[in-house]
């Protein structure tokens, strides 16, 4: 405790680490006031509450500004599906491939299309908001309220990006990440509240006992996130001039699980399809029947089993896309790197691909693990609010802009020459400095 007070007086002891904590914490003040501002023309009182499936998960995600019909109600969210489409655009598009490929100037360049394929983007999805909010809540329907909502969330998730752009700039930590991370951490002791009620004073030891597998759950999200496969990597010995450098040895870090939450959401948004189309013909088949009562109901094996697949197959097609071995051995070779015992070039690639393949299956595995287990915990007794923090997409949000968040400020200490935030453990701030892998 006293190394941790202690490390609380140097973060504020350092002018700028302080002033971007405080600018963070500002932002994201407004980002939830914004939350609670409900959209014109719409009757709060008559909105209904509990949003499920799809629109339960981006609610949580939004910190309820989704079920508060607010003018934040997409928040973030057509930014990140913007970046995803850009993001594929990137292994299918020459013209994206080379930007990429430009550095600094081309991210730029990229950012910017993101930014713009935004706008379509959510006015797109406001008029499916639009149409999930009942009929007994909008005032005044029509085509005025259609087209000044959609103008109003439209701006308000453009706010959301500059918002989380300042924080980056501004502040600590990534700001896209770090606006979805508070809306979920807002409804964690909403959940904790409601669990110990629901379990009441004769339940108190099962309570701490679920608090106890919740915080093993967390540190299971945490090796899974920071696991890598080091691939050791030799620089020749450099002659520049007067100046001669050593032969280094560094090494490629490969994420055990590289492609992130994404996986469980792709898999999520598909997970919708069965039940779907089953209830086209329920009426007419028992199987069409069977399949919707099914795939309607998150917690059972048939859902779970096809849900653990999904995300298995997504895991590998994402880390596919993101992680790109070919550029890797190329800069490899353009930097005088090699791996002991391959040969530069294609030997690398295939080397590093089948590295990259093996340890991608446990993380893949450990991923639709983490995704099905809030679906466990609801069967064992734990209320619904409560349980969504077991696992999925809310618990590995958490956890990675956390660690991210705490990687930096360890930067910065470390850089004032302070102690870190901790003398143990092997936060990247203490490491060596990996290679960087360009997606």
């Amino acid at each position: 405790m006293n190394k941790f007070i202690e490390s609380i007086k140097n973060i504020f002891a350092i002018e700028d680490l302080r002033t971007r904590i405080l600018n963070t914490l500002f932002f994201i003040a407004i980002y939830r006031l914004g939350v609670y501002v409900v959209l014109p023309g719409v009757d709060p009182t008559q909105l209904k509450t509990g949003a499920q499936g799809l629109f339960g998960i981006l609610d949580t995600l939004l910190g309820g500004a989704f079920s508060h019909a607010s003018i934040f109600a997409l928040g973030i969210m057509p930014y990140i599906s913007a970046s995803i489409v850009l993001q594929l655009l990137t292994i299918a598009v020459p013209y994206f491939q080379k930007l990429q490929k430009e550095g600094e100037s081309g991210r730029k360049k990229i950012n910017q299309y993101t930014r713009i394929l935004t706008i379509p983007i959510v006015l797109a999805q406001s008029v499916g908001f639009i149409a999930t909010i009942n009929a007994e809540a909008i005032i005044n329907p029509g085509t005025f309220f259609t087209v000044s909502t959609m103008i109003i969330i439209t701006a308000g998730t453009l706010f959301c990006m500059w918002l989380g752009e300042k924080i980056t700039d501004k502040g600590i930590g990534n700001g896209i990440s770090m606006i979805i991370m508070i809306g979920i951490v807002s409804r964690l002791p909403g959940a904790i509240i409601g669990e110990a009620a629901a379990k009441g004073v004769n339940k108190s030891l099962i309570f701490l006992l679920e608090m106890v597998v919740l915080f093993l759950v967390v540190m299971a999200v945490i090796v899974l996130t920071q696991a890598v496969r080091r691939i050791a990597v030799q620089y020749a010995k450099q002659v520049g001039g007067t100046t001669q450098l050593d032969a280094q040895r560094q090494f490629i870090p490969l994420k055990v699980n590289a492609a992130g939450v994404m996986p469980i959401i792709f898999a999520q948004s598909l997970m919708f399809v069965p039940a779907i189309v089953a209830s086209v013909w329920q009426n007419q088949s028992d199987t069409a029947s069977y399949i919707g009562v099914k795939f309607s109901d998150y917690t059972s094996w048939q859902y779970n089993l096809t849900f653990g697949l999904l995300i298995i197959i997504f895991t590998y097609f994402y880390t596919a896309i993101s992680v790109n071995p070919n550029q890797i051995a190329d800069d490899l070779k353009r930097s005088g790197g090699f791996v002991p015992g391959v040969k530069p070039g294609r030997d690398t690639s295939e080397f590093i691909d089948e590295i990259l393949t093996r340890v991608t299956l446990p993380g893949a595995v450990a991923l639709a693990l983490i995704a099905i287990f809030p679906a466990i915990a609801l069967l064992l007794g734990v209320t619904r609010p409560f349980s969504a923090f077991y696992g999925g997409t809310s618990l590995i949000i958490m956890v990675g802009v956390v660690l991210d968040t705490v990687n930096q400020v360890q930067s910065y200490l470390l850089m004032q020459h302070y102690d870190g935030m901790m003398k143990s453990g092997k936060l990247r701030g203490r490491t060596a400095q990996p290679i960087s892998i360009a997606s």
